[in-house]
């Protein structure tokens, strides 16, 4: 599928590029609220998380103020808050252990001078083929190792370097339990664990209060009102700070840190700037200055924090999950809201010194413990099985918890490629007779390696029998196309028949010659569709009505049946409404590969949405999208224009007066479309890659923007919209190139949306400028 995404200058920008916009000085009131509360969150977690490494404390604050300052100026994703992560934890400790804290600055400044080369290298998007079950297993073993190391400074002792050793430790120092520690560090994780569940409207006005901050501040002033004695911060003068040295140590041993170092902050900066597009996407309201992110850039900026954290004596960079989300959710609109939390931390740094003191160590170890176990996320988990990739989730964690970061990664990478080609390479291949048909069943992916067996098999079959072959996979190459073809051919030539099933029951039947019935199926390519009953061409429609649906009863209906009851007995549960043209041209189910009850549709001509004011207007459409959303719970609404629309070209073509017949009377709902598209020529959408081919492609695009505004003022739909329970998207289908497009990003007002392209995973480019545009996936 494709976007809309801006522009309005014919000047060429690399791909993957936000939109410009001009220059505003003035910080909005949105990013400084943002700002602030990123802050809150920034400064206990940057403490507890260089408490976690072993690192000074002051880095925690360090890598926390560049990562604002630089990476949020410089890199692609304007809304990721960067600094001290989580992810880097285990890491970083393993170098201070093996290293010492100089040397493992100056690894930080070499990662981040490999980050600036890939940068330039563009091969950002590189880093998402990573398998996602690898990434996951990898955050969720450093969440282990973080979890059981900071467990030990929660009982009041002290960690070891490996997590083999810590889980070893552990019965003793249960033993050996500091009750003033555990007290403030059951007291930090209550807090924390309760404050978002403050009921009530006192609750909501509570909860904008960081719960990371309301607890490490309640362990302080509990600590300090009942004199508790037990270790606290300590922040030595910046007079003393340690800045970066030259590596001392092996190189082989310093190029894999450097490399490790790279890989984590990498993959984690940039699958969290693809996370903050999708949160910014969803967001209601307008996205102001927020266009899509440009992970080469985002690389760079990353690179040149690294490298001023590094030398500046700071932990290493990256994006942080947890600040992106309260960013976005905060309200940010540019990249201020990212630099004014980096100012608010190192004023923070040179001035709350005394405040940041009075910390108990044991309440920020909870604080990073709570995180560590965050990080291992069932969700994650149940998808990983879902998908049958939990051997490569399981093998990553435990690789990382026992080896480290990069064997664990290398480990899991290996995995993931030794089951990929077990599943291509093993299929199971059966015959059975029931009932005088034989059933050839066949599990697995069907590739020429198991072409010798699957011709064994189906030679079982004897002449004459009825057969039905089924094919329980999601690929086949062409050598065992070729050999099922081939059989398929001679078997039916012998007086026999096949049947080819898939995985849900489709079958895509064999064309054993020329036939009198419509030979078009929904799975089978269409050509010259017209021709189907050609051999009668005096025959009268209704006789080609009763024809095709005599058609559908002897060959889709048995097909489609059991589906179909198990619809009628579960009720209709769509996902999404679908409103767009009457034209004939378009097939709905087949341009969104959708099946029955996937989509609920609203067509009329022109695909028009009578604006709600209109009180006396028609009342179909509105009717139709209240059930939609009200009733049958879609959580998004599409609007499809197509090229070649007769109603835009009635409504080009339409000359004031004259006799207002019932289609005048409709067409008038697209009067604003007319006048949009006659405004500022700036904000007009246009296909990407090319202008619109004439006024009426033109006028379809407007229309689809115009449509979605009439959609955000139904008093229903934005309701559902403020509660974050539903997406408007506009597409446009171009009938002739059968090519798909939706609305991505851009500056129009209310017409702003963005759309990740591809459950595959890649994402549709996007060019710069202020006007809505259209873009293919191609």
């Amino acid at each position: 599928m494709s976007a809309c995404a801006p522009a309005h200058t014919h000047q060429s920008h690399p791909p993957h590029s936000p939109p410009r916009t001009p220059r505003r000085r003035l910080v909005r009131g949105a990013d400084l609220s943002a700002s602030i509360a990123v802050f809150l969150i920034a400064l206990p977690l940057s403490l507890g998380i260089a408490l976690a490494t072993g690192a000074p404390l002051q880095a925690g604050l360090v890598a926390a103020a560049v990562g604002g300052l630089v990476a949020g100026r410089l890199g692609g994703c304007p809304l990721q808050v960067s600094g001290p992560a989580a992810g880097l934890t285990v890491v970083t400790a393993d170098l201070i252990h093996r290293y010492g804290w100089r040397t493992t600055c100056a690894i930080t400044v070499l990662a981040g001078l490999a980050q600036l080369g890939l940068g330039c290298l563009r091969v950002a998007r590189g880093a998402l083929a990573v398998s996602p079950a690898v990434v996951h297993g990898m955050l969720a073993g450093i969440g282990v190792t973080i979890a059981v190391a900071q467990l030990h400074i929660v009982l009041g002792g002290s960690p070891d370097s490996s997590v083999l050793a810590n889980l070893r430790a552990l019965p003793a120092q249960l033993a050996d339990l500091d009750p003033a520690a555990l007290s403030m560090s059951a007291l930090t994780l209550t807090l924390l664990l309760a404050w978002p569940r403050v009921p009530g409207r006192a609750g909501r006005l509570l909860r904008r209060v960081p719960a990371a901050l309301v607890a490490v501040t309640g362990a302080t002033v509990t600590a300090a009102l009942t004199g508790l004695v037990l270790p606290r911060v300590d922040l030595p003068s910046w007079s003393s700070h340690a800045l970066a040295g030259l590596p001392e140590g092996p190189g082989l041993g310093i190029a894999a840190a450097v490399l490790t170092t790279t890989l984590v902050c990498s993959v984690q900066s940039l699958l969290g700037a693809v996370a903050v597009d999708k949160l910014v996407a969803a967001r209601p309201g307008p996205q102001a200055d927020v266009g899509r992110s440009d992970l080469d850039r985002e690389l760079l900026g990353q690179g040149a924090a690294n490298i001023v954290s590094g030398a500046l004596g700071g932990l290493p960079v990256a994006g942080v999950a947890v600040r992106s989300t309260a960013n976005v959710n905060s309200g940010a609109v540019s990249r201020n809201s990212t630099m004014l939390h980096g100012v608010l931390v190192v004023v923070a740094a040179l001035l709350m010194v005394p405040l940041l003191e009075w910390i108990p160590l044991a309440s920020l170890a909870a604080l990073v413990m709570a995180v560590g176990i965050q990080m291992v996320s069932l969700h994650h988990i149940r998808t990983v099985t879902r998908h049958r990739e939990v051997l490569v989730y399981a093998a990553t964690t435990l690789g990382v918890v026992i080896f480290g970061v990069l064997e664990g990664v290398v480990l899991g990478i290996a995995v993931a490629v030794a089951l990929a080609m077990h599943r291509l390479a093993h299929t199971r291949i059966s015959h059975a007779e029931k009932e005088g048909v034989h059933h050839v069943h066949v599990r697995g992916q069907l590739t020429f390696l198991a072409v010798p067996r699957l011709s064994r098999t189906l030679h079982l079959v004897p002449h004459g029998a009825h057969a039905v072959v089924e094919l329980d996979g999601s690929f086949m190459d062409h050598a065992a196309y070729e050999s099922l073809q081939d059989w398929q051919n001679t078997h039916t030539a012998r007086g026999g028949t096949a049947e080819l099933t898939g995985r849900r029951g489709r079958v895509r039947p064999s064309d054993t010659g020329p036939s009198a019935e419509c030979r078009c199926r929904p799975w089978t390519p269409w050509r010259n569709h017209q021709a189907c009953f050609a051999q009668a061409p005096a025959t009268p429609v209704t006789h080609d009505l009763a024809r095709g649906i005599s058609s559908f009863q002897r060959n889709t209906a048995p097909l489609v049946r059991e589906e179909l009851a198990r619809l009628a007995r579960e009720g209709q549960r769509p996902s999404q409404l679908f409103l767009t043209c009457a034209d004939s041209r378009l097939v709905t189910s087949m341009i969104t590969s959708s099946g029955p009850g996937d989509l609920f549709v609203v067509r009329n001509i022109g695909n028009l949405v009578p604006p709600p004011e209109e009180k006396h207007g028609d009342h179909s459409v509105a009717a139709a999208v209240e059930y939609a959303v009200d009733v049958l719970g879609v959580r998004s609404i599409t609007v499809c224009g197509h090229s070649g629309c007769g109603a835009m070209q009635a409504l080009l073509a339409a000359e004031p007066g004259g006799v207002e017949t019932p289609l005048k009377r409709w067409l008038g709902h697209g009067r604003p479309s007319l006048a949009r598209m006659a405004g500022d020529h700036r904000v007009r959408p246009r296909l990407a890659g090319r202008p619109p081919a004439d006024a009426v492609e033109r006028l379809c695009l407007t229309n689809v923007v115009q449509q979605l505004d009439h959609l955000r003022a139904n008093e229903t739909v934005a309701r559902a919209l403020a509660a974050g329970a539903l997406e408007l998207h506009g597409m446009y289908f171009h009938v002739g190139e059968a090519q798909a497009y939706l609305l991505d990003a851009g500056g129009d007002g209310g017409a702003v949306f963005e759309y990740v392209a591809g459950a595959v995973g890649r994402e549709a480019e996007q060019e710069t400028g202020t006007a809505p545009e259209l873009r293919s996936p191609v």
